[in-house]
């Protein structure tokens, strides 16, 4: 494994992390596709054994089920300090209680405490807000994740999906107030979802923050033919998140790139995964794309794709049919766009 430096820190990590929203015991509520523990051990040891030592989590992946079950995992399979954990903060874990999430100062110093628990270790490595609370003044929550920091209850902050805008105006806030800064961007980004490359990507580039790439497969739809399901229990599940982010209004555009994968995969006798994760790599702002692996192979596809470089003609057949998306495109009920909103953490009141 080839380790690489997080953004301008001194951190590092491997060029993969391992998505525990995977792991979790699935009667703990969400999401009820998740491994327990026994099925998710295994593929965490496996993981560590290919020299990963990037993972990721957060508080309400299966309502804290993935943060114990990742814990004790590492526990018994790994050093704390040759390992790097991501958990992070903003969902209500208590749906019935007026302070059970959100990013207040209430809300953050609780929360940091109760992943610590779960996790069993005394300290994350990064701490992340799983989208902003618009409800609590942003300082409010600079100031709260600065003093985690001050603490050594986390060693640096992240940031997940939100506008660039946003985000610049965290980063000036943190600057101008000598609060500790965000590290890492963690955002929507693949072949079929290119929409970061506007604004989000630059800006993280230009201030030297590393981004973490959620659904670096499209939810699979890049690790398979065209017209072939997933046939897994997610996918069946999943269905109102998926045809959010990947509709029909692209689906021309979304083939011909399956396509292209598929033919590049060939010419290098690889895989599609391997390619579409490839093709991640070559942009430099991109630290880690987060696999959620639930198979040995899955991991294995990852790890190799960290030998597989495509080159410029590569690169631009696969980019070259790419057709801008909008969010809840062919969608005209807006009782259905709300529904689907709730569903859906990643857009929730944006």
């Amino acid at each position: 494994m080839r380790y690489i430096k997080l953004g301008r820190t001194g951190l590092d990590v491997s060029p993969l992390a391992v998505g525990a929203m995977t792991y979790g015991e699935p009667d703990r509520g969400h999401p009820v596709w998740s491994l327990d523990e026994e099925a998710s051990r295994p593929l965490i040891r496996h993981a560590l054994e290919a020299g990963i030592n990037f993972f990721d989590t957060a508080n309400m992946y299966s309502y804290g089920s993935s943060e114990e079950i990742l814990g004790r995992a590492l526990k018994d399979y790994a050093h704390r300090d040759d390992v790097v954990i991501t958990t992070k903060v903003r969902h209500s874990m208590r749906p019935d209680s007026p302070n059970g999430g959100g990013l207040s100062r209430k809300a953050v110093m609780a929360e940091i405490d109760n992943s610590l628990r779960r996790l069993g270790t005394d300290h994350v490595d990064i701490y992340m807000i799983h989208r902003l609370d618009v409800d609590t003044p942003l300082e409010e929550t600079l100031e709260a994740l600065h003093d985690v920091v001050k603490s050594g209850k986390a060693r640096y902050l992240g940031a997940s999906s939100m506008h660039a805008w946003q985000f610049a105006k965290a980063l000036h806030l943190q600057e101008r107030n000598g609060w500790a800064r965000f590290v890492t961007m963690q955002d929507h980004y693949n072949l079929l979802a290119r929409e970061e490359e506007r604004e989000m990507l630059p800006l993280c580039a230009d201030e030297g923050v590393a981004t973490m790439v959620w659904s670096p497969l499209a939810r699979g739809r890049l690790a398979r033919p065209v017209g072939q399901e997933g046939g897994t229990e997610r996918a069946a599940t999943d269905a109102a998140y998926a045809d959010l982010l990947y509709t029909e209004a692209n689906a021309d555009s979304d083939r011909q790139i399956l396509d292209e994968v598929g033919a590049v995969a060939d010419a290098h006798g690889a895989t599609r995964a391997q390619v579409a994760l490839a093709w991640l790599r070559r942009n430099p702002v991109v630290a880690a794309p987060v696999v959620g692996a639930r198979s040995i192979q899955q991991i294995d596809d990852a790890v190799a794709s960290l030998d597989l470089d495509l080159d410029d003609e590569e690169a631009r057949r696969l980019e070259a049919p790419y057709t801008p998306r909008h969010d809840f495109q062919g969608i005209s009920d807006p009782r259905a766009i709300e529904r689907i909103k709730a569903l859906i953490p990643g857009y929730a009141r944006h």
